[in-house]
């Protein structure tokens, strides 16, 4: 398998997707329309992924723009059950220089609050790892409150139990951004400041998980050591294949590894250095992270949405625009460019995570290892941090 990265066309991305859909036996039809199953006609169904715990460490279970337009739809709330997605970590409040940080999270968190009251058919507010057992048995949709930055703190640790309390359980201690604790994985990196370190003893204190995936490396390694739990880096690659900021090198997954912790590769562009990545990098990317990690040590932050992408005009244009507005706010990482999307063409489908098992599953990788990669470690994880 090729890491090797490649400056495809437009013409060459969409001729290489719709190559690698006829050969997978996807219905890649870019421009306008959704790719749909990703997998070969002759593949072997992995057979353990409905009665697996499947995590997805980061992301949404919305298309975007689902909040815009009133919420979660029907058409939606079914795609997460068929899914087959037991639970995600899903980004509340605000992140870099965002304005009003500390109300704007506390409404964000009233927002989500009504509309899993909405549906508590197919939604479940994620408390405790019990929770993703209830919401596995009910085949609801488990909704975990996570941050994807500590600016909404504005310099007081004490607030890290009133969100605790509101049901927040993942806080990422900083975005690509310098903030008070300490630095993102854009800035001069010198660690966690003595406010980081305080935060840090009170997310241990009152059980809330330390997320490190857009901290900086030595950021990263501070937060490891200063933990006295494990800790997750929830979405990330692998800066051996991929030399980018967002990508965490061997000596920082090792250290995760070692104390305990679990990260999760996500559906990215940061997979390549240039280009639109695969499933292949994917795959390349849990690979290389179960040889340094273990396999105990590595799940998924797919960083992307549950259901399909429409793949359309409007996409292209959302995209276009969030890549602007995003480097306008300077939060922008190197990798995110107008013409690499953030979803992996050959698994765009609301079943991604079991068309990758089968994948993985062919490759000759045991029931055991995907089962943990899927969820089971996060699982571990949530049990040991939030009890």
């Amino acid at each position: 398998m090729s890491n090797r990265p490649f400056r495809p066309s437009r013409r060459e991305f969409l001729r290489s997707t719709l190559a690698a859909g006829a050969t997978l036996g996807a219905v890649a039809a870019l421009p306008g329309a959704v790719p749909l199953a990703a997998a070969s006609p002759a593949r072997r169904r992995w057979p353990g992924y409905d009665g697996a715990m499947v995590i997805d460490a980061l992301g949404g279970p919305g298309a975007p723009g689902f909040r815009e337009s009133g919420g979660l739809s029907a058409s939606t709330l079914q795609a997460l059950r068929r899914s087959g997605v037991t639970a995600t970590n899903v980004t509340m409040g605000v992140v870099g220089g965002m304005p009003d940080p500390y109300p704007t999270t506390l409404a964000d968190l009233a927002w989500w609050d009504e509309e899993v009251g909405r549906h508590p058919d197919s939604l479940l507010k994620v408390l405790t790892s019990s929770d993703l057992n209830e919401a596995k048995a009910g085949n609801r949709h488990g909704i975990i409150y996570g941050f994807q930055d500590a600016v909404m703190l504005e310099g007081d640790a004490s607030r890290v139990a009133e969100f605790q309390e509101r049901g927040v359980r993942i806080i990422q201690l900083t975005y690509n951004r310098a903030n008070r604790l300490g630095y993102g994985a854009m800035e001069d990196d010198r660690g966690l400041t003595d406010f980081g370190h305080e935060v840090v003893s009170e997310l241990n204190r009152t059980g809330v998980l330390v997320d490190l995936s857009h901290c900086g490396h030595r950021t990263t390694l501070a937060g490891i050591a200063a933990s006295a739990s494990p800790v997750a880096v929830t979405h990330s690659g692998c800066h051996a294949l991929a030399a980018l900021p967002r990508n965490k090198p061997d000596e920082v997954l090792r250290a995760l590894a070692d104390a305990g912790g679990v990260v999760g590769i996500y559906f990215m562009p940061f997979l390549r250095e240039q280009g639109q990545p695969m499933a292949e990098d994917v795959i390349a990317h849990i690979e290389h992270a179960w040889n340094v990690c273990g396999e105990d040590h590595v799940g998924i932050g797919t960083d992307g949405s549950t259901v399909a992408i429409e793949f359309n005009e409007d996409y292209r244009r959302r995209h276009r625009e969030d890549v602007a507005r995003r480097r306008a706010a300077g939060i922008s990482a190197p990798g995110e460019t107008e013409d690499v999307y953030i979803f992996i063409p050959d698994l765009n489908d609301e079943r991604r995570l079991e068309r990758l098992a089968d994948r993985l599953s062919a490759r000759g990788h045991s029931d055991a290892r995907i089962e943990k990669l899927l969820g089971t470690n996060f699982q571990r994880l949530f049990g040991e941090v939030w009890s």
